[in-house]
């Protein structure tokens, strides 16, 4: 994967398949040691399937799932209480 995104400074990067398609989207969060938040991607028409995986791995959705400018979006955190995303981009 290569860096295709940069925003608001290093707070938000984003890594893309060489084919240019969004793969993982890396967000600078509250500093606490060891912590990272990730955005995982997956194609519009995969989104509800991810989202319904995710929670049969144990992800518990911190609100609904939402549509903004960019795409859909799901707020979550993992077993353990780590937050992530599931990100879907048109």
């Amino acid at each position: 994967m290569v860096e295709t995104e940069r925003e608001d400074g290093d707070r938000w990067i984003v890594l893309s398949s060489s084919d240019g398609t969004r793969r993982l989207g890396i967000q600078l969060g509250p500093r606490r040691r060891g912590s990272i938040h990730l955005d995982l991607a997956c194609e519009p028409d995969e989104f509800d399937d991810e989202l319904a995986r995710l929670r049969d791995l144990g992800a518990k959705s911190l609100s609904p799932a939402r549509i903004e400018p960019y795409g859909s979006i799901a707020n979550l955190t993992d077993p353990q209480g780590n937050p992530f995303d599931l990100c879907s981009y048109p």
